[in-house]
């Protein structure tokens, strides 16, 4: 990257990031004795630039286990390192024709532990290979696997391994992808450890603990022993409330301060859920926010929030999520309707075939039920101003409008993107490949997805932001659009914020001059208020 501004000469600044299409930086592992002595290497198969470490613990006195992954993170291996000798061997094999799940509660896949239980004989793991993201005992040598959570549903996290009572804490909405809620089943060992409660086995349907009348967003953080936990509550007309509860028996450890006592609505709130289906029969969720003093019968401006990739969702049952942050005011006292749809390829809680819909289809898949969706709300909603409407995002949802702009131009007469990929072929290579594949085998498809293909399309009010010391989305993404926005005579207003990184946040006063440009741009382009 160049850093222009620090001195009267620019700076070239090394970043060591590999782009799509481009191998991974090759590792290994190493041991050592902590009093020193030669590094022993751990002789696992494969190439080294052609595979991912992703995690590795000690899984005996001189024994790791190590995942791997292959480049095209498809095949993920379980491999015991003997650290003595360094031989290594694979002990358990995951398979995905898009990508294999982590097995990790991170959205970007970034991994956690090895859940070990029954003294080591057992791990626990997460797999969507019956097609459901569930939870698996898999003994050590990997003979025998048992699944645990059985049924057409996601779990979402595992909060706790209660061993001492047989319990797995878990996090999951079977009913409803964007709320979540604190379940329990048992683990069915057959060797209870010393001081266990003893259950009786049934067929392991998973006990609801978080209130079922309260719906919504249920959180929690569960001590080691899961003993005690944080509970903590919202949806979208309720503030997030917190209380400490006891484990298994769940209940609460002050009355007084418990969420049934603290909980309260906000009765200026004026949010709908809703589904809606489109031309092509796929089922969307989303939500509308409505301004203050809403009248039904007049028509407002819309500000459609995106984002559809996936790393995120922008439609979740929790608080304070459906008011835009970048906004300098009160969207909704200046008169704006404010909406966020759910696409097929987002992590949401549906089933790893609507997740996994998007592969090799960032850019088409998503940006269509994005635009199919919006339009069937178009067509419902009279209060929807068709001669108002403006799309907005940051970082894949930049990218996003970007290419709702281009792709629908019809629909959208005003856009803000920031920080967008415009090239899907400048991006890293973990994420991008993870998702699309390898250029190598299939470049049609980062073209047909990526906003540069399609900027000669573009009629509306474009304001292009993005920051140049950005190390995430590198700026040469908004430099190639720009030129080809050019190329084709299209006007548009475009801030390139000098040094700035994918926050666009560094420097005094930049937090504030971004939210006044976007607010100013959407108020000229989009007008506020009731008609």
């Amino acid at each position: 990257m160049l850093n222009t501004t620090d001195s009267n000469y620019s700076q070239v600044i090394p970043v060591e990031y590999p782009k799509v299409g481009e191998p991974p930086s090759p590792v290994r592992i190493g041991v050592v004795n902590v009093n020193g002595g030669a590094i022993t290497w751990m002789n696992i198969e494969g190439d080294l630039q052609q595979h991912y470490l992703t995690r590795m613990e000690w899984s005996g006195p001189n024994e790791l286990m190590v995942q791997q992954l292959d480049r095209k993170q498809q095949e993920s291996k379980l491999i015991y390192c003997n650290t003595a000798d360094a031989t290594a061997r694979t002990v358990w094999t995951d398979h995905d024709k898009a990508w294999v799940d982590l097995n990790s509660a991170d959205i970007f896949g970034e991994p956690g532990g090895f859940d070990w239980i029954n003294n080591g004989q057992d791990f626990i793991w997460i797999s969507e290979k019956d097609g459901w993201r569930h939870i698996y005992k898999i003994s050590r040598d990997g003979k025998t696997e048992t699944l645990l959570t059985k049924g057409n549903y996601d779990i979402d996290v595992i909060k706790c391994i209660d061993q001492t009572n047989n319990y797995i804490y878990f996090t999951a909405s079977p009913n409803s992808a964007t709320q979540k809620y604190l379940y329990r089943i048992k683990i069915e060992n057959k060797k209870m450890p010393v001081g266990a409660v003893k259950v009786k086995m049934n067929n392991n349907d998973p006990e609801l603990l978080s209130a079922a009348d309260l719906k919504g967003t249920h959180d929690y953080s569960i001590s080691p022993g899961g003993k005690f936990a944080t509970h903590t509550f919202s949806n979208y007309k309720t503030p997030e409330v917190r209380e400490w509860i006891t484990l298994p028996d769940n209940k609460p450890i002050n009355a007084a301060k418990s969420i049934a006592a603290l909980v309260k609505t906000d009765i200026d709130v004026d949010i709908e859920y809703l589904q809606v289906t489109t031309d092509d029969n796929v089922t969307l969720d989303a939500w509308i926010n409505k301004p203050k003093n809403f009248d039904p019968s007049k028509k407002y401006p819309v500000v459609f929030s995106v984002y559809g990739e996936p790393a995120a969702s922008t439609v979740e049952d929790s608080y304070g999520g459906q008011n835009n942050f970048l906004y300098d005011g009160d969207m909704r006292a200046d008169g704006y309707v404010q909406v966020a749809i759910d696409n097929r390829g987002t992590p949401m809680l549906k089933g790893a075939a609507w997740r996994k819909a998007i592969y090799r289809k960032i850019g088409t898949i998503n940006i269509r039920d994005m635009a199919m969706g919006f339009k069937k709300l178009l067509s419902q909603k009279t209060y929807f101003d068709k001669d108002r409407l403006a799309v907005w995002g940051w970082s894949g949802g930049g990218s996003s409008t970007l290419n709702l702009m281009f792709q629908f131009p019809e629909l959208f007469q005003t856009g803000i993107a920031i920080a967008a990929v415009g090239n899907q072929l400048f991006y890293d290579n973990v994420y991008q490949e993870r998702y699309m594949g390898l250029p190598q085998e299939n470049k049609e498809d980062f073209v047909n997805g990526s906003p540069i293909t399609y900027a000669k399309n573009l009629v509306g009010n474009l304001l292009y932001i993005h920051g140049t010391g950005d190390d995430n989305v590198h700026f040469s993404n908004a430099e190639v659009l720009v030129n080809e926005l050019i190329k084709y005579n299209k006007q548009f207003q475009y801030m390139p914020y000098p040094n700035r990184t994918h926050n666009i946040s560094e420097g005094p006063g930049t937090r504030k001059h971004l939210s006044t440009l976007y607010t100013t741009f959407l108020r000229k382009n989009c007008p506020p208020g009731a008609k």
